[in-house]
């Protein structure tokens, strides 16, 4: 995609293709939606959930920012774009699952170990991503020889943690109505690593 005309003309092999083939689905969708699972992942163009999944339009409640970040509850009457998507899905759809999916090569976590002389940091990013502080500081205490991976991984882990301070989250989890889960995209390698609730590992999920 170059330019405008380009999604135009994406749009109109849509509307001949896929759309044509799920007009139904859509007709049911138009009426309302009705997702089991909210994916938290980032705004990085090479990193798509429905395309990572195979979900169909309905299936994924998604949202997506800079490095997949969840912020703590702060009820301060300020604007809380994740907060307010979080309380929606689990509030009234009553999503069942919460996964928080990071990725390799992410720039926002690159952004938080660059420091100021990173320029990716600007206005806004500086600030989105001190919510990494504690994570990045782990990170550089561990000696990690990776520690652009090993943040990535350290960031869903932050994210997570910061899900369950969300009355309505962790009340949902202590009820078994929610369960919350970590993952991480390898770009180059197409692999998907999932986080074991058990042992808090990523593994690699099998392709067969």
């Amino acid at each position: 995609m170059e330019s405008i005309d380009d999604l135009i003309s994406g749009y109109r092999r849509f509307r001949a293709g896929a759309y044509a083939e799920q007009a139904s689905l859509y007709r049911q969708l138009g009426e309302g939606q009705d997702p089991n699972i909210m994916l938290i992942a980032c705004a990085d163009s090479r990193a798509e959930p429905s395309d990572i999944f195979n979900a169909a339009p309905g299936q994924l409640f998604v949202v997506r920012n800079v490095a997949n970040l969840v912020p703590p509850y702060q009820p301060d009457g300020g604007l809380h774009g994740v907060s307010a998507a979080l309380e929606y899905a689990v509030n009234v759809l009553k999503v069942e699952h919460i996964v928080v999916m990071g990725h390799g090569g992410c720039g926002g976590i690159s952004a938080s170990l660059g420091g100021a002389g990173n320029p990716a940091i600007g206005e806004f990013v500086t600030p989105w991503v001190t919510l990494l502080e504690e994570a990045r500081e782990r990170v550089v205490a561990s000696g990690s020889i990776n520690p652009q991976f090993a943040l990535e991984l350290e960031g869903i882990e932050s994210s997570l943690k910061n899900l369950l301070t969300f009355p309505f989250v962790s009340q949902a989890v202590e009820a078994g109505e929610l369960a919350l889960h970590g993952a991480w995209f390898a770009i180059v390698h197409g692999e998907l690593h999932w986080r074991n609730a058990s042992t808090g590992r990523f593994e690699i999920v099998s392709t067969t």
